[in-house]
């Protein structure tokens, strides 16, 4: 029973008592590549993670100032051909305007002589028949007209026109007196011997530049300049003689 009774005694391990390993995990003197495959011996090379490229958008394109400048100045210089191409072809279907017509209706010669000095001294009277077509435009005639009249490029004499103003569907009849005096024009008036005698006629030219202002209406334009240019023949340019005009035309046209 004493036996029996005595307490069985178990021991204890120290848990702060230092743990030596009951069997080593490598045998002394091998390494811990020895037990490794020999081709995982060489150097692997890095691995490299694959990074995806994201190509930038390119900037966009800013309109400089200069090219916003023309595009607004075209813009309107467009608008503007638009409203006057509008316009003009309104006042055309309201006015239907026609070009007036001119004539050399007569022309009288009271002085053509050469004179000892070689100087030829001209004096003409031209008659202008200007008729006005259009029922509902009236044309202002203003000052700083020129008339003249040439014989080859060389002037013989000139004049202007009165001041005046043609109504609507009018005939105005205009008595012009011209003078002129050509120097060294012997030669000149040699040749229009000879011309009168080979041909029978002498070509003239007859030129007028005279302003004048438009009125539509009530309407009073701005001033533009008139050119009428006319081709006639006479048969002689003899003084104080019935000079006959055989051919005659004339043409018209405005310049701004």
């Amino acid at each position: 029973m004493a036996d029996n009774n005595q307490q069985r005694v178990f021991p204890v391990h120290d848990v702060e008592a230092p743990q030596t390993p009951t069997a080593p995990l490598m045998a002394r003197g091998t390494s811990k590549s020895d037990n490794r495959n020999p081709a995982d011996n060489q150097q692997q090379p890095p691995i490299r993670r694959t990074i995806p490229v994201r190509h930038a958008k390119p900037p966009k394109r800013r309109r400089s100032c200069c090219c916003k400048c023309f595009c607004w100045i075209f813009s309107l210089l467009l608008l503007l051909i638009v409203l006057i191409g509008i316009t003009v072809g309104v006042l055309y279907l309201v006015f239907r305007p026609k070009l007036p017509d001119y004539s050399i209706d007569r022309l009288q010669i009271t002085q053509f002589d050469l004179s000892n000095n070689n100087s030829l001294f001209a004096t003409f009277d031209v008659t202008i028949t200007a008729i006005n077509p259009n029922k509902k435009i009236g044309i202002y005639y203003e000052g700083g007209s020129h008339i003249s009249v040439l014989y080859t490029d060389t002037q013989l004499c000139e004049g202007s026109l009165p001041k005046f103003y043609q109504g609507h569907k009018n005939t105005t009849v205009l008595n012009v007196p011209l003078t002129g005096q050509t120097q060294n024009a012997t030669d000149l008036f040699t040749s229009l011997q000879q011309q009168q005698q080979q041909t029978g006629m002498i070509p003239l030219k007859l030129k007028v530049k005279q302003p004048v202002r438009i009125k539509l209406g009530d309407l009073k334009l701005f001033k533009i300049k008139s050119y009428v240019r006319c081709k006639l023949e006479v048969d002689s340019l003899s003084a104080n003689n019935a000079i006959s005009i055989r051919n005659s035309s004339c043409k018209f046209k405005f310049r701004l």
